[in-house]
């Protein structure tokens, strides 16, 4: 027999909206509700209906054993509408040949031509912000590091102009499939947006047509991603779709983790110095390189850690395609399903201390081997991120080389994260910067 899935109403209610209050933050209520109800409830509010999941189980579940029973794309939803066919949002046929096609790009093996490229554009980002006036805000200058890393490396464009002139519109792209009010009145008119996403519409198909008239003419090709799109016969509405999904989801995410990591070194005083000294132990006065990044032990455990902590893709989203049952709930066809990383990350269940920065969890001598599909920042299955090992090496290159050259102080203000298309830090992270001696 199945059981009704619970809800948290009454005194439980009551103890949530508390700790929101508390804490500043959604993620805070999730926390007593995950705790007292377990890893499925359900919420019941005006025009909102859906079940919340947790932990390594639903994970596993969602993501490799029931995965052909669910489906990713809501039509609804403003990200399927932005990204069309995009990775993130197809299913099926359509997203397994567009990853096939675009895989080697983002491979390991075609990570090591790019590690130039982004410790100069970190340095190139970095230029002036000992000589300014003030805190530096850390999350938008990790964005503007992202941008021109993703842009550069995946299709051979230097955007720092189209950067500058687009900036509001991509803050306005990101908005428009943020979290927000169409969660309760989906079909709600946003003329608002319209003007920012033809913007960057007019932006990425003008990269498109460049290169097709750049290839027609014989020069030599860069054999980056949008080569390897156009010589797979994409057509330039699916390139389109593509570029545009690599291009949010490749830099917001990384933005996210990398901001988040200057944060939690900032307020870890001694991790901050026990950091910078095995960068200044293994790469000296060198630029990183691949080989001397895998080096860089404790850096990758603190990177880690700010992804348990504060994982970029926080929450991922199902739709029920049949009946399906879970720890005896019954799931009966299109139910929407939210499986909450951020939960799964910081369930006492599975980590001690869960929601404290301990970087030396993830060494592999000392750590308490935690539950497949307990963490999982980079998702699961064969739907995980496509750019998972890009991002990881694209966070040690930079911040290593930001460890390298400047002093940090996180000036104390307070930080709340917050539900974007990523989780972000609400307030952004501001930060005194001081130009080393020895550099």
């Amino acid at each position: 027999m199945t059981q009704s899935i619970p809800f948290p109403d009454g005194p439980l209610a009551w103890r949530g909206l508390q700790a929101y209050r508390q804490q500043g933050h959604i993620f805070a209520a999730l926390q007593v509700f995950h705790q007292e109800l377990g890893d499925i409830f359900r919420f019941r509010l005006p025009g909102l209906n859906f079940v919340m999941m947790a932990g390594p189980e639903a994970n596993r579940m969602l993501l490799v054993s029931n995965r052909n029973e669910v489906r990713w794309r809501t039509d609804s939803d403003p990200i399927s509408q932005l990204l069309g066919d995009g990775l993130l949002v197809s299913d099926g046929t359509i997203h397994d040949e567009s990853r096939q096609i675009m895989n080697p790009a983002v491979h390991k093996q075609a990570l090591e031509r790019y590690v130039d490229t982004m410790w100069r554009y970190t340095d190139q980002v970095a230029l002036d912000w000992t000589s300014r006036v003030g805190p530096v805000e850390m999350l938008a200058e990790m964005r503007k590091v992202a941008i021109l890393i993703l842009m550069d490396t995946l299709f051979s464009v230097d955007y720092n102009h189209e950067m500058v002139r687009l900036w509001q519109a991509i803050m306005k792209m990101l908005q428009f499939i943020s979290p927000g009010l169409w969660l309760l009145f989906p079909k709600i008119p946003r003329p608002q947006y319209r003007p920012a996403l033809q913007q960057m519409n007019r932006s990425i198909n003008n990269i498109v047509r460049t290169r097709r008239a750049a290839r027609e003419k014989g020069q030599e090709s860069s054999l980056d991603l949008l080569d390897l799109m156009l010589d797979a016969g994409m057509n330039d509405t699916l390139i389109r779709d593509q570029i545009l999904t690599m291009f949010i989801a490749g830099h917001d995410t990384s933005t996210a983790l990398l901001a988040w990591a200057l944060y939690l070194l900032g307020n870890n005083p001694s991790a901050f110095k026990k950091a910078q000294k095995e960068v200044d132990t293994v790469l000296g006065n060198s630029t990183p390189t691949m080989a001397n990044l895998a080096n860089l032990r404790y850096l990758g455990f603190v990177i880690d850690e700010s992804l348990r902590l504060y994982p970029p893709a926080h929450i991922g989203s199902r739709v029920t395609l049949t009946d399906l049952e879970f720890q005896g709930h019954y799931l009966p066809p299109e139910t929407r399903l939210m499986y909450s990383i951020y939960l799964t990350h910081r369930d006492p269940k599975e980590w001690d201390q869960p929601n404290e920065f301990i970087p030396e969890r993830f060494e592999s001598e000392g750590k308490r081997a935690y539950t497949p599909y307990a963490y999982l920042p980079f998702g699961g299955g064969p739907r995980n991120c496509i750019g998972a090992a890009f991002g990881q090496v694209e966070a040690k290159v930079v911040l290593a080389r930001i460890l390298q050259t400047v002093d940090l102080q996180f000036v104390g203000h307070p930080v709340t994260p917050k539900m974007a298309v990523t989780l972000e830090p609400a307030e952004g992270i501001r930060m005194n910067v001081r130009q080393r001696p020895s550099t």
